[in-house]
């Protein structure tokens, strides 16, 4: 389509949310869909759930409505979907105020933002629609217009419940409008919005002495006074404090834990009686939830201020540490970088990863466990092996560290040096070394950065270099393995025969001069040791290779080097350990010879090809392989 078809196809689309109708309408529409008549909590607990939820083998539960744009959160997101859940029932928890502590950067703001976008997208679908008495400048749930008298049958006869009362300018409307006939008041569909202030409310401190409470409950319309008579006539008051406009939806009450005192107490009232307070007027009904973020020393200090016991009472605290895993991080970093407006400039393969372990160790907790490292716990939280630690390990190393991911650096810090190097016009391709340079050169600029800190976050810069070597030297090491795959192919035959012969307690015939031997031990272990497989564990291993073959001939299907991963990485790690001298002279030689060059070359095009390297980098890769191998 172009852009003429998709204007008036968008006008289309939004004329079909312009529905309007009376309140008997209303009314069958509600029978035939009760969810039209949900509470805020409940909406916003069906828009999460109608995106989906999996359960991980970690079993872990993982909602798609936050997937695209939050990792490494699972746990919080599981609290945070658990309260609504609740609140959706209408138990008790729906009477509190949610609060989202943690670091900076840590995606407290985020999750607000994509609850708030969440409900403007799905107040626009039929699941999600939304519908108020029109005029209402709190857009008005229609049912409060059904008299208390009448509530208890409705809710026998058509299992409709209803809560809340009318606000005092449809009181007002009903009478001067309708001559109180409900069945006449006109009732319109309403879609959320946060720009146009209808069901998302925002609001952030800022000087008390300036600040004044009508922000959040509206204020008297002085223009008006004359035309009504009375500053207690609905008609001349603007009910449109960020209270007010988010009836219906949700209220986001940027830092909290900053606001001055007259604005807090309003709060007290609106989350355990779901009122508001407004001068001149009794007690106005709302319906909405209340959510702030907030950091960890503001919330300590409000946690320790007894005056504050009442509003403290009435919070859900929900924990949102930094992400603690390098594949999440990963995400994060890959993500904003797509946001961005980068172009052009090729990012190596493991750069990212290299500043997400650095960015992953500043967050970590020293372990008493022994003989467990910063790294290794990095990598055991990432879901990798670590000899000699299980993944029961990892409940007891959190368990010992309860404030892990409430300090370190934040992704921001990291994604700005990224941005910083990115933007350099000459850069055509920025490798994990570029990256660990750009995060080392931001230290100075770094205003929260202490002494100590800098000294310690320098170590772990080192960590992750030398984290990235090991990668590096794989890196060819499996570029080089396939170019001498016959190679690999032979060892990995050799290996197999003799582990066959050693299950069965067989002999195996030698090849040159045909007598009958015993399995060779030597050469089993030398590939063996390579992915740290014990004396005591070998027999193991290898009756599991037999059983993985016959499993798979079973399906009719073919056993090679590469069906088993830990094979595969002992094979090509025994090839690398034997090919190390022709890889050293290949990658640092300075004048390759033509064959030396026709080797370079197929490397060199297996990692651009396969591994998503380009022309640079990949040549770089080499060097500096050649560099590491040459020490």
């Amino acid at each position: 389509m172009d852009l003429r078809e998709r204007l008036e196809q968008h006008r289309a689309e939004e004329r079909k949310l312009q529905w309007e109708g009376t309140f008997l309408e209303y009314f069958d529409i509600v029978r035939q869909n009760p969810h039209v008549a949900d509470l805020a909590h409940a909406r916003i607990y069906r828009m999460i759930a109608s995106a989906g939820v999996e359960t991980g083998e970690d079993n872990v539960r993982r909602y798609k409505f936050f997937e695209n744009d939050l990792f490494g959160l699972e746990k919080p997101l599981e609290q945070l979907v658990e309260y609504f859940a609740s609140a959706a029932k209408r138990l008790e928890v729906r009477k509190r105020i949610l609060l989202l502590m943690g670091p900076v950067g840590g995606g407290k703001s985020t999750i607000v933002t994509l609850l708030k976008r969440g409900m403007e997208r799905f107040s626009r679908t039929d699941e999600g629609a939304v519908y108020a008495i029109k005029g209402c400048p709190m857009h008005e749930e229609p049912l409060h217009l059904v008299p208390d008298a009448l509530r208890p049958e409705i809710e026998r006869e058509y299992g409709i419940y209803i809560e809340g009362d009318l606000c005092p300018y449809c009181r007002q409307m009903l009478q001067d409008k309708y001559d109180g006939r409900i069945e006449d008041v006109i009732v319109q569909r309403i879609v959320f919005s946060e720009k146009n202030r209808v069901g998302i409310g925002t609001f952030s401190p800022s000087d008390p002495k300036s600040q004044d409470i009508s922000e959040l409950t509206g204020s008297v319309d002085l223009s008006t006074i004359g035309q009504y008579g009375s500053e207690s006539d609905p008609r001349a008051y603007r009910f449109d404090g960020e209270l007010n406009i988010a009836n219906r939806g949700l209220m986001e009450f940027i830092e909290m834990l900053k606001s001055d005192e007259k604005f807090l107490y309003g709060l007290l009232t609106l989350s355990q009686e779901q009122s508001i307070k407004t001068g001149r007027f009794a007690m106005i009904y709302a319906d909405e939830c209340i959510i702030s973020h907030t950091n960890e020393n503001e919330y300590n200090a409000f946690v320790n201020n007894k005056k504050n016991e009442a509003l403290k009472d009435r919070i859900i605290l929900i924990r949102v540490p930094y992400n603690l895993r390098v594949d999440d991080e990963v995400k994060i970093y890959e993500k904003l970088l797509r946001e961005s407006g980068v172009r052009g400039v090729h990012i190596a393969p493991y750069t990212l990863k290299v500043a997400s372990i650095f960015a992953i160790l500043t967050r970590l907790e020293p372990s008493k466990k022994a003989g467990m490292s910063l790294m290794k716990k990095l990598k055991l939280y990432n879901g990798e092996s670590v000899e000699g630690f299980t993944r029961k390990d990892i409940k007891e190393l959190q368990e010992e560290a309860v404030r892990e991911g409430m300090i370190g650096i934040s992704p921001r810090y990291v994604i700005n040096r990224l941005s910083a190097a990115l933007a350099d016009d000459d850069v055509r391709c920025l490798g994990p070394l570029d990256a660990l340079r750009a995060l080392k050169d931001g230290f100075e600029q770094h205003t929260g950065i202490t002494r100590e800190e800098k000294e310690q976050y320098l170590n772990f810069i080192y960590e992750a270099r030398k984290e990235y070597d090991e990668i590096a030297k794989n890196e060819v090491q499996r570029a080089f393995v396939y170019s001498f795959e016959e190679q690999a192919k032979a060892t990995w035959e050799a290996y197999l025969d003799n582990v066959e012969a050693f299950v069965n307690k067989q002999k195996i015939t030698d090849p040159i001069t045909g007598e009958e031997v015993d399995p060779d031990e030597k050469l089993m272990r030398s590939i063996e040791e390579q992915i740290g497989v014990t004396e005591n564990a070998k027999k193991a291993f290898r009756e599991e290779i037999l059983i993985r073959i016959s499993t798979l001939a079973r399906k009719g299907q073919k056993f090679d080097y590469t069906s088993h991963e830990r094979l595969k990485e002992a094979i090509e790690k025994k090839l690398f350990a034997d090919l190390k001298n022709v890889v050293k002279m290949l990658t640092s030689t300075k004048t390759p010879d033509p064959e030396q060059q026709e080797k370079i070359n197929e490397v060199t095009n297996r990692l651009i090809e396969k591994h998503g390297y380009c022309q640079v980098c990949a040549n770089e890769l080499l060097r500096y392989v050649g560099t590491l191998l040459s020490r």
